[in-house]
């Protein structure tokens, strides 16, 4: 049988809200909203807007930030329990986030056997915060701006012969949806893909990609 091998997503994903959007609502001038809708739009790079939201903040934000993203966010149902699943059948999990290491990190701390967490980093040495982006795309990339570059990630950590599985809501998953075997959408995603006519399958809480992981099971032999 093909090895699953599971690339998930993390705001909007593992979480039920963007961290990101949450964080901006809180504590960005109302200048941010112009970067989000041009990351929405595909007219800026989400390393461009991403980069430029986080520009409009001062770095002693920094604990009060995460403090404020441990209180809000919410994990979705079944969660805890998928990551106990994938331990058990030996399908190796990672997160792959256009999210920040100071909140994605904390937050992912209880989950022990998630098998790597990739995501950008915030440097707040300076004035204001500034986004790194250590995930970087490589040549096969059509794009060369995603910031944290899913596809890349895939193709780096995916071996010849095992089976993808891209699990995402918003645009930071198209192009990752786009070179997956499996995908399972939500939001922004499913509307994307449907409109693309990319094959997934919907979900609405973990509880659901473990049923949609059982029957593929099935039909990668």
């Amino acid at each position: 049988m093909r090895k699953p091998v599971i690339f998930c997503d993390f705001d909007g994903t593992v979480t039920k809200k963007d961290n990101i959007i949450s964080i901006m609502k809180k504590f960005a001038p109302p200048e941010w909203e112009k970067w989000k809708e041009g990351v929405l739009s595909q007219s800026v790079s989400i390393q461009e807007g991403v980069g430029n939201m986080f520009a409009l903040l001062p770095s002693s934000l920094r604990q009060e930030m995460v403090d404020f993203v441990l209180e809000t966010a919410e994990v979705r149902e079944g969660f805890g329990e998928f990551v106990r699943y994938t331990e058990k059948q030996e399908i190796p999990l990672y997160i792959v986030s256009g999210g920040i290491d100071f909140f994605v990190k904390p937050l992912l701390e209880p989950f022990h056997s998630i098998s790597g967490v990739y995501c950008n980093e915030a440097d707040f040495s300076g004035e204001h915060i500034r986004i790194l982006w250590p995930h970087g795309c490589d040549q096969a990339c059509p794009s060369q701006n995603c910031g944290c570059c899913k596809p890349a990630l895939i193709r780096r950590i995916a071996s010849q012969g095992e089976h993808t599985v891209v699990i995402g809501d918003s645009v930071t998953d198209l192009q990752a949806a786009k070179i997956a075997d499996s995908v399972m959408a939500r939001d922004y995603l499913s509307e994307k893909c449907t409109e693309l006519s990319i094959p997934f399958q919907p979900f609405d809480t973990f509880y659901d990609c473990i049923d949609r992981l059982e029957k593929l099971k099935q039909n990668i032999r």
